[in-house]
């Protein structure tokens, strides 16, 4: 659909703006004031005029949720007025206007199918009121006001025509009762009409009979050449020539006309060859010279053929249909972690413990059973220090052996301590989902391809620059850390969903769409520092009625993991697992739907008339 936004410099004050603002603001131009241009001048607008916008603004987000677009577009446009220099209003604007436009154009073309031809006028003159540029809505109310009329007028007429010669005989019937050779029977017949006739080389002596009652001169002349084997040609209103009835004469002496046509509408410089390439096939055409700029096609061919051709240009002269297609991505991502179960040791440390140590820190703290040896002379002041070092290493650190549960056995030097591992339980539970819905509208004429990415570019390093060599210019930016190392090269990579279709409408009304899709993501795994990308993709055709929605792809990606930690044995029997192990269960799940539902907008009924070519 057409937008054009008008760019213009605020001259006056909003106050003035408004006052001198078109009645039908559909008409009026968007505003952009430019700030800070040089030399520009910006709009000057209220504290009140941005929050009158800001409350406009809101009030059609609402209503467009509530399927209220015309309110909706009243209140955005009221708010691109107050603030013209604010693209979130001028675009919540250009966007309701353009479903606006579509909402007419479709039910215009309803009654127009149905018949109701004012009811269509006034739904496509509404579309016009508010994107005046819209050509499909001005062609399509010309179709609702002149009907047929209207249609003849589009078709394409011949530009120019440089005319037939023809012979002009006595406007009388003869009658004929000849028996002779062919000279002499066109002489008879170029007399009792009125004409002179003159013969070529090619034409043999040959015996005739020719018998006739009260006859026009083309019957006769027609009659003639079929008993003869001949044919004519006209040289001018009262001569004609006679040659033998052969494909090198016709091809040399038929009377040509030469006509210029206007190619139908075609989207690129291909197509306009195609045309004329089925043109020159179909009619077997020798004298064809099309321009490719303008748009045109000179022939030079008979009269007959010229006309046959004419009637198979306005066969296809019709505008090619024109099909909305609505897209609907469906993303859903579910992801649930369990951890629980009790965790039992399964590790244990073996220490050998002498047996004063083990009664020295029984319960009590490093620093007291030092002073207890102090005060009772076990050992002096100044050997204080190792000894604290010592007990430290047994007792006072996070990773004491005596922190841990201690299980002693044996006896003096060969006293040891055994420690277990700690006993844990853990319950926890973690669930999120996420759900995603983006619908897209893309139009697009029959043949034409039409584009749609959801998703993100990522930037992929290739180069990196470095200095390869010293220099005292090199070492004193890096100094004075001055030196700024040149941009990477980088690449972007489309990331996400690309779609790409091509929309046909068959006869019967179903429309033909070849799909291409494509869906890429991260993988998470690198290779030489490079990401690696993961690559779906998606290549076929399928034909849906108008107006029905279907399925084009689905993607279905399911993982899961589970853990187990545990004492062997105790681990795998049944029912005990749960509550002697550690059991952690982790599951992800990504669901993605894509939906296409075609709506043809657009389209005019095709005429298949015969068209018989005959050089008579």
């Amino acid at each position: 659909m057409p937008r054009s936004l008008l760019v213009a410099l605020c001259l006056l004050a909003p106050a003035a703006f408004a006052a001198a603002a078109p009645k039908n603001s559909a008409d009026a131009p968007a505003l952009i004031c430019p700030k800070g241009a040089p030399g520009g001048t910006s709009c000057f607008i209220s504290k009140q005029d941005r929050k009158d916008a800001r409350r406009a603004f809101e009030q059609g987000a609402k209503l467009e949720k509530q399927q209220q677009f015309k309110p909706a577009f009243e209140q955005f446009d009221r708010a691109s007025r107050l603030v013209p220099g604010d693209l979130n209003f001028l675009t919540a604007r250009e966007m309701v206007k353009s479903q606006l436009v579509y909402e007419r154009v479709e039910e215009g073309d309803r009654l127009l199918a149905a018949h109701h031809d004012a009811n269509a006028a006034a739904q496509f003159r509404a579309a016009l009121d508010l994107d005046p540029e819209n050509q499909y809505a001005g062609q399509r109310l010309a179709d609702a006001v002149g009907g047929p009329a209207a249609m003849a007028s589009s078709l394409p007429k011949p530009l120019s025509d440089a005319g037939e010669i023809h012979l002009q005989p006595k406007d009388e019937q003869a009658s004929f009762s000849y028996r002779g050779d062919v000279r002499g029977l066109y002489e008879q017949l170029a007399s009792a009409y009125g004409v002179v006739a003159t013969f070529d080389d090619s034409v043999t002596a040959r015996p005739v009979r020719f018998n006739l009652d009260r006859v026009d001169f083309f019957t006769a002349l027609q009659l003639a050449g079929q008993v003869s084997k001949t044919m004519t040609t006209t040289l001018d209103a009262t001569h004609f020539l006679v040659l033998a009835d052969t494909l090198e004469n016709h091809k040399q002496f038929d009377r040509m006309s030469l006509q210029t046509f206007q190619l139908p509408p075609h989207s690129n410089t291909q197509e306009g060859n195609d045309m004329v390439m089925v043109m020159r096939n179909m009619f077997d055409l020798r004298f064809v010279s099309a321009g490719a700029t303008a748009g045109t096609v000179d022939i030079r061919a008979p009269q007959w053929q010229l006309a046959a051709l004419t009637r198979l240009i306005e066969q296809i002269s019709t505008q090619r249909p024109q099909v909305m297609m609505e897209i609907s991505v469906f993303q859903i991502n579910h992801q649930f972690l369990r951890d629980l179960g009790v965790h039992i040791p399964n590790q244990f440390n073996l220490y050998n413990i002498p047996a004063g140590a083990l009664a020295a820190l029984g319960g009590q703290n490093i620093q007291d059973v030092i002073n207890q040896l102090i005060s009772s002379g076990g050992i002096n002041q100044g050997g204080s220090g190792a000894l604290s070092g010592i007990l430290a290493q047994l007792g006072g650190g996070t990773n004491s052996i005596f922190s841990q549960p201690l299980a002693t056995f044996g006896g003096g030097l060969t006293l040891e301590g055994l420690t277990l591992g700690q006993l844990s339980t853990a319950i926890s539970v973690n669930e999120s989902w996420s759900r995603s819905l983006d619908q897209v509208y893309l139009r697009t004429a029959q043949g034409n391809d039409a584009s749609f990415h959801l998703g993100t570019r990522y930037p992929i390093i290739n180069a990196t620059y470095a200095p390869v060599f010293n220099s005292p210019q090199i070492s004193k930016v890096l100094g004075n850390q001055t030196y700024i190392p040149p941009v990477p090269s980088v690449s972007y990579e489309d990331l996400g969903l690309s779609l790409k279709t091509k929309p046909a409408v068959n006869g019967n009304g179903d429309v033909r769409m070849d799909l291409e899709i494509q869906v890429r993501s991260l993988t998470g795994v690198v290779s030489n520092g490079v990401p690696v990308i993961s690559n779906r993709e998606y290549k076929g055709s399928l034909s849906v009625p108008d107006g029905a929605p279907t399925i084009v792809a689905g993607a279905l990606t399911n993982s899961e993991s589970h853990s187990l930690t545990g004492i062997p044995g105790l681990g795998q029997i049944p029912g005990l697992n749960q509550i002697t192990t550690s059991n952690a269960r982790q599951t992800e799940e990504d669901e993605l739907l894509i939906i296409i539902t075609p709506h043809v907008v657009a389209n005019r009924a095709r005429t298949t008339d015969d068209i018989w070519l005959s050089g008579k």
